[in-house]
């Protein structure tokens, strides 16, 4: 068996609305909802644990109702960071979990195909993040106040799902936090753990203005 933690702790503060930016619609339904089906689309058989902060739990369930979500699913609370929410989801996972997937609930359009390659390269190489090439010219901060362009065909825009082997990702997340910890990638990385790359789909972005929403 695999399980996927779903990530949703935001406050949807730079989308400027009054409600957390996961419950807002994207083509009639609401963002996490729509993050949940796409994995269920993708393995009946996947256990999903979704991280909420508990104060928004209430208002899910019904959202949940309203919108005749069924989907089975573990809720585990949110933490102060990402780090602690995928802590806290981490343990509601099952122990014979063999592959353990971290996506960032505000990205309801990572495709099925995505999620496919990312657990079949977890199976091989243990640790895999998806990835994007770079389009966009980049210069670099530099400490004197000035700034130089760098080579964009050294950089690629990371994704979720990234997926672990399990244990490895237990292990990586009994250390103690780290202000370095960007995602759940740096993590598994500072134990030594090399991380594998594939390709991601460019349509799965991560909601967080309203110039993301298409309702």
């Amino acid at each position: 068996m695999n399980a996927v933690v779903i990530v949703a702790g935001g406050k949807g503060l730079r989308m400027g609305a009054d409600i957390p930016k996961q419950f807002l619609c994207v083509g009639g339904r609401p963002i996490l909802i729509r993050t949940l089906e796409r994995f269920r689309e993708y393995d009946a058989g996947l256990q999903i644990v979704l991280v909420l902060p508990h104060e928004q739990q209430a208002y899910w369930a019904d959202l949940c109702r309203q919108y005749g979500f069924s989907i089975d699913y573990t809720l585990a609370d949110g933490g102060p960071t990402r780090f602690h929410s995928v802590l806290n989801g981490l343990q509601k996972v099952a122990p014979d979990a063999a592959l353990i997937a971290v996506h960032d609930g505000v990205r309801p359009y990572v495709s099925t195909e995505v999620i496919g390659r990312c657990f079949d390269e977890a199976a091989r190489s243990g640790a895999v993040v998806p990835v994007v090439d770079v389009v966009e010219t980049l210069r670099h901060l530099d400490s004197d106040g000035t700034s130089h362009t760098v080579p964009r065909s050294e950089y690629v825009r990371v994704q979720t799902p990234q997926v672990f082997e399990a244990q490895l990702l237990r292990r990586a997340y009994a250390q103690p936090f780290s202000e370095r910890f960007t995602d759940d990638a740096s993590v598994v990385e500072s134990t030594g753990h090399a991380v594998a790359l594939v390709a991601g789909n460019v349509e799965n972005i991560k909601i967080t203005t309203p110039n993301d929403l298409t309702c």
